[in-house]
Order: structure tokens, then C-alpha cells, then sequence
């Protein structure tokens, strides 16, 4: 069987103030021309079909519209919740939907109900996990206290009790949403940490013959059977690097696995420059990015007059700007964002505490910070989820 594997589209998203959905539009139109000429059986949508929980109209309407166009292509299309979206606004009406051969799965009781399609070496079942906050799943698999890896571990405990139930042979495809050990994140990622702990291992998915994980959003294999397709488009600088795919996977007898990535539409190339503004406006080493969208990072030890108006007139999509003055004094001069960049919400609350006292805090204050946090996050989580 053909699968198409794809996750993140963030639709409604911008970057830096650029609305992006022109190009989410491209995507999406991308998106069915691949399913057409590459004569695809089974598209996958590993999560975070939304920005937000409460997504504007625009994205609404380009949503539905993706929804109508793969159902008229006749291919079975498998979609599941991840930690940007609303699991129950997503799901409205998915029984309705279904019958068109959408199959949304955002509802954790039902992980173990998976869609059956077939091919000449019988039957596949792919089972959808939506992204599973772990304070707000935990009474529904019956656990006490519980982060990622638990959740997600007595999750897959309900797939295997369902898979072996099918007949012999049976291959199975995962889809889910989480920060599998060994994936690279950027900066464009919303921290999942629960109790200090974000990613879960590898092994929670031991057994499935094709695991499609949506969340991180750079293509990434962890395994050959686990593999990240990454967001269609690239939503911050740090993904300046990425080349943006998705995966085309062939799922052969006995699980066999031959994938291929597939190229997604480019709006615009990024690029991120570092130097003296009267060095970035001469360089003629870099003319290959002047139509790109630009992320300058000056050096100058003083802050140049006007600074983004004339990079602009040289680069005219500067989106970002940033100085990092070449100082003795460096650190004392460092941004507060560059400060926070790469760190977990736990590691800026310790760092606070460490400022304001003199010594970090001890174990019993940690577990405090954390429980604390998890707290907020769980409500946050709680608020968008009604």
C-alpha cells in the first residue's frame, strides 16, 4: 500500500507578521496533485492541523476545503488532533465526515479503533493517537499520576490488545503526536514538558510495522519504521536548513518499508546573516539572499542608526532583527531572548530563582516549579479542549 505521510500544517499560522496562508493554500493544492500523480491509497495527517485552538475563519474555510478535495480523490485520509489543536472542535462531526472517507481520530477512548483498508497482502489497521496531554488522559487509562511516556505506553497497550484480535498477519500503521528520544526540535515548537520530561522512547512503539509522528517539524527518521514528515512549511529561522517534505511510503508484505521524501512548495527561501551592518549592505557574497526572507543579526559594538530601514533597502524582506555586539562584556549585554532561546519553561523558572536568591533550588523546590507548571499547562490545556 502507497501511504502519503504529512503532519504540522499549522494552517492560520503567519510568520513574523507574514500571513502565510497563500502559501498554506499552495500546500494544500500541492498536496492533492501528489495524491493524484503519485497514485497514493492512504493519506496521513500526523496532527496540528491548526495553528490554534480557536482558529480564524480563513483557516477554517482552507481546512474544508482540503477535506472536500481529498474525499473526491476517492483516498482514504487519516487525520489525528495534535497539542496545537482543539481535539473536540477538530472532531465535530467526524462521524459524519467518515462516511466520506475522512477519518479524523482526536478522542484518546478511541486509539484503539483503527481504520481497516487492504491490499493484495491483506489487511492494514491504522490507528490513530491524538497528542495526549498526560493531566487530562490520565483517568481515562486509568492512571494515578502519569507524563508522556506512561500515557502513551498504556495507549499502545490498548492497540496491541486490539491488533491481536485481527487476523494473522495484520499489519499496523501508528499515527501520533509526540517528541519521540532522538528527534531534533526548533524553536518553532510549543514545549510539551510534563514533569520535566518532553520526549518518550522510541520502544513505546515497538511492533508497529509504520509509525507516522507528527509534531517536531523537521523530516526526520528515527527509526525506519518511525519517521517525523515535519511541517510542510517552515514556521521560524531556526528551520532555515530544513527542506521541507513528505513522505511517501510503500507498505509492502510483511511490513516491509520503502520510503521517499517529496518535496513541498518553497514561498520563499530564509536566510540568517550575522555581521556589521556596513559589512551585510557590501558583501556581495551575499546577493543570493536578497529576495529571501532575512533574519539579520548585527554585531556592531553600538547600535547602528536606523538599522532595519537600510538593511531593507538592500534585503527588502528583512523579517528579524537582532544585535549581539562584539564586547568584552558580552554577556552582560546578551538580549533576554537570547537568553531564553533553547530553554524549557523549568530551566527559566529555576534560572529565576537562581537570580534573585543566589543558588538555584533545591529537589523538593524543582518538584514544586514543575508540579506547578504542569499545573498551568494542564489548565491551558483544559480551557482550549472546551
Amino acid at each position: 500500500m502507497r501511504i502519503l505521510h504529512t503532519s504540522d500544517w499549522h494552517l492560520g499560522r503567519s510568520f513574523h507578521r507574514v500571513n502565510l496562508l497563500d502559501a498554506q493554500a499552495a500546500f494544500i493544492d500541492h498536496l492533492v496533485a501528489t495524491v493524484r500523480s503519485e497514485r497514493v491509497e492512504a493519506v496521513l495527517v500526523a496532527g496540528d492541523v491548526y495553528d490554534r485552538a480557536l482558529p480564524g475563519l480563513p483557516a477554517v474555510e482552507l481546512f474544508d476545503d482540503a477535506l472536500h478535495r481529498l474525499a473526491a480523490l476517492g483516498v482514504p485520509t487519516v487525520m489525528i488532533s495534535g497539542n496545537h489543536d482543539s481535539a473536540r472542535r477538530l472532531g465535530v462531526a467526524s462521524g459524519l465526515i467518515e462516511r466520506a472517507g475522512v477519518h479524523l481520530r482526536t478522542d484518546p477512548a478511541g486509539c484503539d479503533k483503527p481504520v481497516i483498508l487492504a491490499d493484495e497482502h491483506g489487511d492494514i489497521a491504522l490507528y490513530g493517537l491524538p497528542y495526549l496531554e498526560p493531566a487530562l488522559v490520565r483517568d481515562e487509562f486509568g492512571l494515578e499520576r502519569a507524563g508522556h511516556t506512561a500515557v502513551l505506553a498504556a495507549a499502545m497497550d490498548r492497540v496491541r490488545a486490539d491488533l491481536a484480535t485481527r487476523p494473522a498477519g495484520t499489519r499496523s500503521v501508528i499515527l501520533a503526536h509526540a517528541f519521540v528520544t532522538g528527534g531534533a526540535a526548533c524553536d518553532s515548537e510549543r514545549d510539551i514538558t510534563v514533569g520535566g520530561v518532553a520526549a518518550v522512547p522510541a520502544e513505546i512503539f515497538d511492533g508497529a510495522d509504520y509509525v507516522a509522528l507528527g509534531h517536531l517539524h523537521g523530516c526526520q527518521t528515527i527509526t525506519e519504521q518511525l519517521r517525523y514528515s515535519g511541517s510542510p512549511l517552515a514556521y521560524s529561522f531556526s528551520e532555515a536548513d530544513h527542506r521541507k517534505t513528505m513522505w511517501l511510503v510503500d507498505l509492502g508484505a510483511g511490513g516491509a518499508i520503502a520510503a521517499e521524501r517529496l518535496d513541498c512548495p518553497v514561498p520563499r527561501r530564509l536566510a540568517r546573516i550575522r555581521g556589521k551592518l556596513d559589512e551585510l549592505l557590501g558583501d556581495p557574497a551575499l546577493a543570493g539572499h536578497e529576495d529571501a526572507w532575512v533574519e539579520a543579526t548585527l554585531t556592531d559594538p553600538h547600535r547602528p542608526h536606523e538599522p532595519m530601514a537600510r538593511l531593507r533597502k538592500r534585503f527588502p524582506h528583512t523579517l528579524a532583527l537582532a544585535f549581539d555586539p562584539d564586547r568584552a562584556d558580552e554577556d552582560a549585554l546578551t538580549s533576554y531572548a537570547q537568553r531564553l532561546r533553547g530553554r524549557t519553561d523549568q530551566q527559566i523558572a529555576e534560572d529565576f530563582v537562581a537570580h534573585v536568591r543566589g543558588s538555584g533550588p533545591d529537589r523538593r523546590e524543582r518538584a514544586v516549579l514543575s508540579q506547578a507548571l504542569d499545573a498551568v499547562r494542564a489548565h491551558a490545556a483544559g480551557t482550549e479542549a472546551n
